[in-house]
C-alpha cells in the first residue's frame, strides 16, 4: 500500500519539495514542530529506516546532510537537530528541524499552523539558500 510519502513522490500529493534527485526527496513537513521542519526520504518506500540497503542507508544520510545545510542558511537557529522515528507513516523518513533550544524537538508538542505565503516564503528560503 502507498504511503502519503508515495504519493508526494508521484505527485498525487503536492508538497513543498526542497530537493529530489532520483532516489531521495526532501520537502516541507505539513504539520511542522518549528519553522523549516523538512523531511528527507528515500523514493524507494521501505518503512523501517534499518531495513534500508546499506547503500541507500548512507546515500540518504548525505542527501540529508546537504539539505540540512541548506535549512540551516535559511532559517535563524543555532543548528539543525535530527530525528529518526518512524511510527507515524510507514516509509523511512528523517526530520531536519531547525533548533534553537532542546525543547524545539519536542514532538508531543503542538504543530505549527502556518499558512501558504509562510510555507512559501520558508520554502522559498531554503530552495535559494
Amino acid at each position: 500500500m502507498d504511503s502519503i510519502f508515495s504519493k508526494i513522490i508521484s505527485r498525487e500529493i503536492s508538497a513543498y519539495i526542497i530537493a529530489e534527485n532520483d532516489h531521495f526527496i526532501a520537502f516541507l513537513d505539513v504539520f511542522p514542530i518549528a519553522k523549516g521542519h523538512t523531511l528527507v526520504i528515500p523514493k524507494k518506500q521501505v518503512d523501517y529506516i534499518f531495513d534500508l540497503d546499506d547503500e541507500t542507508y548512507t546515500k540518504l544520510w548525505e542527501f540529508a546532510k546537504n539539505i540540512s545545510a541548506k535549512v540551516n542558511s535559511a532559517i535563524d537557529c543555532k543548528r539543525v537537530g535530527v530525528a529518526v522515528i518512524g511510527l507515524e507513516v510507514p516509509h523511512a523518513h528523517i526530520h531536519l528541524v531547525p533548533l534553537n533550544s532542546v525543547e524545539d524537538i519536542n514532538f508531543s508538542s503542538p504543530k505549527l499552523v502556518l499558512d501558504k505565503s509562510e510555507f512559501v516564503e520558508i520554502h522559498k528560503r531554503i530552495i535559494n539558500a
